[in-house]
């Protein structure tokens, strides 16, 4: 092997003697070189990953209180959206109990004989748990649908708004009611006969209000009622006021709820001063006491 292929490595004090000649191969010199170079960008490397990891652990301790005041809003958030859903559960109780209220009766078909069904208990698998994002998307869509449900629900309600205020649900004047409406004695023959309405005990001259706005259809003198006013509400309900001792209204004019339609007497067949209050249901007496609220 010729000088060309090692490498000498000599050690020499400071006066210029040599102590100390070490003969390295090329070969394994350049492996050292090599390894050293690889060694040193290793660690070069290493140490700028530790450096930067050391920043990015810095910058982490500094968003733990914002991640920490995230975590207790998103809390709160989920919290709240839970408390919607059981309003919002709430809601449809009570739109489901003023529909069946409303709404017409389900008539249910006669009993069949399909019958079905596991004999083992079933088990109900659990929900699986939605993320908070998923949750307000449920509750909007919730909140749509009850939405819709209020004004339907509007619509409905301003409808019947409108045929109550035409019910005679008030008391036309106030008083003991002498005689309610069905069979009864007669206080001049003292056999069973029908009675049309109720008399109410008044004293003459007792203002008497109209229970509901309608339209006078007759303000005269009565064969059996005396002087004898009559109102028409629509929705085919009519109401009637006999033994007055005055009538303040006139046949066509329209009325609202408490105008004065006359005074209470003893006009007609009668026996004493009452007020006889008669409703009429397309063309049927009906009992009183069934519209009187107020």
């Amino acid at each position: 092997m010729s000088r060309r292929d090692h490498y000498s490595l000599l050690v020499i004090r400071g006066d210029g003697a040599r102590i100390l000649r070490v003969t390295i191969p090329r070969r394994v010199a350049t492996a050292v070189l090599v390894a050293v170079v690889m060694t040193l960008s290793a660690s070069v490397a290493l140490l700028g990953n530790y450096v930067q990891l050391r920043k990015l652990t810095s910058e982490a301790r500094g968003y733990l209180p914002q991640l920490a005041q995230q975590q207790q809003i998103m809390t709160r958030v989920s919290e709240r959206v839970a408390e919607l859903h059981r309003e919002a559960s709430v809601w449809r109780e009570l739109h489901t109990r003023i529909w069946e209220a409303m709404g017409p009766e389900t008539q249910f078909p006669a009993r069949q004989t399909g019958i079905g069904g596991a004999a083992a208990a079933v088990v109900e698998p659990r929900p699986a748990r939605l993320s908070p994002i998923d949750e307000l998307d449920r509750l909007a869509e919730q909140v749509k649908e009850e939405g819709e449900n209020l004004r339907a629900l509007d619509r409905v309600m301003a409808r019947a708004g409108k045929m109550l205020a035409a019910l005679p649900s008030r008391w036309p004047v106030r008083g003991a009611v002498n005689s309610e409406f069905g069979l009864r004695l007669s206080p001049w023959t003292k056999a069973s006969e029908f009675h049309s309405g109720m008399d109410i005990g008044a004293q003459p001259g007792s203002p008497i209000l109209a229970p509901a706005g309608g339209m006078v259809t007759f303000a005269g003198a009565h064969p059996e009622y005396g002087l004898t006013v009559m109102i028409d509400h629509g929705h085919d309900i009519r109401t009637v006021y006999g033994h007055l001792s005055r009538i303040s209204g006139h046949s066509g004019q329209q009325v609202e709820r408490g105008t004065l339609i006359g005074l209470s007497g003893n006009t007609g067949r009668s026996s004493g001063p009452h007020l006889h209050y008669e409703i009429q249901v397309k063309g049927r007496q009906v009992n009183p006491r069934a519209y009187l609220w107020d």
